[in-house]
């Protein structure tokens, strides 16, 4: 098949008998323009298949390209999808397009596809942050482009941002567990770097911590590998001489790994808990610390469009809520020690509230 080339304004023209200028001013501005004139020109237009470059044109007169720009990590992740989905939602009212990029969660992905789009004059670019330093974008901030972090505050750039409330959410699910008499209760996560992972861990920590139970390094499994099978992670928990009875995952990929280690390890198994909901997480009954990830982007949205109208004053961070779905895995009991008393309670008298988020925190 050969490629035509494009129609272009002067081919309309010359199609329509008018000039090119009376071309333009169809696109640009038809009430200055007779009917006839419009008609004749875009059906002229119609027949070449002719598309008016608007971007182009919004450009020379110093407008909006009425686009935003999301960069996201790897498309299988239904997570960022989700997220890309409140974006649109909230931005398509207001005549903006949205353009989405992936960095494969890599520090070089990011800066090379954030340096892309900003390129194309992109009117706000809205991030979830993989690399340790976001500095190379605050000349666009001071530039006038808004610049959004989503799920993790960026670095090294004063920036908006909207993040979960990870840190309550982990110290939550760990004192669900502590409450029904698990001691032994182990964190897994991959990747352990970045800031959701770090928050969460925190939660775990304080949660064991006033508990009494200040060793948790043993049962914890703080992974940097991407490529790390989640199922063997975990599997390398329950071959422990003191094996948790209780397991809090940090992401749906680690908990999908879970499932998959405990099938006919013990009877009863573990508990488990889950950050992340996941599709099946229902149908297979796994406990969960869930949010709303299509109003993280809807969120994120709102600040960016806050931004291009107002560019000016103090940055934000919008913090979204967790909670706990209980579907069965993280509401086993521990099992009662071999010398225990077989109708003693194994819970505990009371489980403390969770603390206050320190002032550094917002």
């Amino acid at each position: 098949m050969a490629i035509q080339s494009r129609a272009t304004l002067d081919d309309v023209a010359r199609l329509a008998g008018v000039s090119a200028k009376t071309v333009s001013r169809v696109y640009a501005n038809r009430d200055l323009v007779s009917p006839e004139t419009v008609e004749r020109v875009l059906s002229a237009a119609e027949r070449l298949r002719f598309r008016p470059n608007t971007l182009a044109r919004n450009l020379r007169r110093g407008g909006s390209t009425q686009t935003i720009a999301f960069v996201m990590g790897e498309l299988g992740n239904p997570f960022y999808y989700r997220v890309a989905a409140g974006i649109e939602q909230e931005i398509a009212p207001h005549g903006y397009a949205l353009v989405v990029a992936t960095t494969d969660d890599t520090a070089d992905g990011e800066k090379r596809v954030a340096d892309a789009l900003l390129q194309q004059r992109v009117d706000a670019l809205l991030i979830i942050p993989v690399a340790d330093d976001q500095s190379h974008l605050e000349g666009e901030r001071h530039l006038g482009t808004p610049v959004i972090a989503i799920d993790r505050p960026a670095r090294n750039l004063v920036a908006d941002s909207v993040v979960l409330e990870n840190h309550r959410g982990a110290y939550e699910a760990t004192t669900h567990l502590l409450a029904r008499g698990h001691r032994r209760i182990a964190y897994a996560c991959n990747p352990a770097a970045v800031y959701t992972q770090a928050e969460r861990l925190r939660g775990y920590r304080e949660a064991m911590a006033s508990a009494g139970i200040a060793e948790t390094a043993r049962w914890e499994r703080l992974v940097d590998d991407r490529e790390a099978d989640a199922e063997a992670v975990v599997a390398s928990l329950l071959e422990l001489d003191d094996a948790p009875t209780a397991i809090l995952t940090g992401n749906n990929r680690m908990t999908i790994g879970a499932v998959r280690a405990l099938r006919g390890r013990a009877d009863p198994p573990p508990a488990l808990i889950g950050f992340d909901d996941f599709d099946t997480a229902d149908v297979l009954g796994v406990s969960v610390v869930a949010y709303d990830p299509v109003e993280l982007g809807r969120q994120a949205a709102r600040l960016a469009l806050e931004r291009i109208g107002s560019p000016t004053g103090f940055t934000q961070q919008v913090r979204l809520p967790t909670w706990l779905i209980e579907r069965g895995t993280g509401e086993r009991p521990a099992p009662p020690p071999a010398d225990a008393d077989p109708s003693a309670d194994p819970r505990p008298a009371a489980t403390p509230d969770p603390p206050q988020e320190s002032p550094h925190d917002h």
